[in-house]
């Protein structure tokens, strides 16, 4: 059986071209797969389309994907601290898809799962059932590109709008432990998206932070069975930023 395992995250993206769809993992800044961004950056592609919760901060994460106009489209639940990303959407220089975080949940795991399309009241009533949500906007600053309108079905006397399932190219993940088959244990509030990431792509690539041999990881701990991973690459211990730090005043501590 030929090894999941690559020397480099360089290594891992290496047939990750421009034009690519990717699943990428993460909460703000909580498990992030930031290294292989970095390769993604280093390697020059370009014209990405991108299924992520956020975009990172300004330099930091997709962030500076992001700043070095590599993202073409992003789908997303909301803008974070990116001042550029907010800026880039409202210039007509990115097209953006926002959607409920819980829906953007549930359309990636739909995507894993083989299951086409789902029913949610997520939405209904609002533009991102009845259409009209600007996907782009013009340097005018009228709507370019808005969100269709979606097909809305009544059960049991409630009204669903239907949503489609996300299926990418590529996902990249970050967990904090893994084995060499790619059974992955991620830590704490990372588990948010990375697991669903994975399934999604059609080419899974995990960056865990400790590499270990197969059956070193309790089977009762693990979070994501090997089985949607394809490749994975150690790159130790991540930094461990704050996305948003706030603090009081030394006057109003006292």
């Amino acid at each position: 059986m030929t090894s999941k395992v690559y020397e480099s995250a360089a290594s891992a993206v290496a047939d990750i071209t421009s034009g690519a769809r990717l699943a990428v993992g993460g909460f703000g800044l909580c498990g992030i797969p930031d290294e292989l961004i970095q390769a993604l950056l280093d390697a020059g592609v370009t014209d990405l389309e991108v299924f992520s919760n956020n975009c990172g901060v300004d330099d930091y994460g997709l962030g500076i994907l992001l700043s070095d106009r590599r993202i073409r489209r992003i789908t997303a639940s909301y803008v974070g601290e990116n001042k550029e990303f907010a800026r880039q959407y409202l210039a007509g220089e990115l097209e953006v898809e926002l959607t409920p975080q819980g829906t953007l949940a549930e359309r990636l795991r739909a995507g894993g799962t083989g299951i086409p399309a789902f029913y949610t009241p997520a939405g209904v009533g609002s533009v991102v059932a009845d259409g009209g949500l600007p996907w782009r906007y013009a340097q005018d600053g009228s709507v370019a590109i808005a969100s269709p309108a979606k097909e809305t079905r009544v059960f049991g006397a409630k009204r669903y709008v239907l949503e489609e399932a996300i299926n990418a190219d590529f996902a990249l993940v970050h967990a904090v432990r893994g084995d060499t088959d790619g059974n992955l244990v991620f830590n704490r509030s990372a588990m948010n998206f990375n697991p669903l990431c994975a399934m999604a792509g059609r080419i899974a690539i995990a960056q865990v932070e400790e590499l270990v041999a197969p059956g070193d990881i309790d089977p009762a701990t693990v979070h994501l069975p090997g089985v949607f991973i394809s490749r994975i690459v150690r790159t130790g211990p991540q930094e461990k930023r704050i996305e948003k730090r706030t603090v009081r005043s030394a006057q109003e501590a006292n």
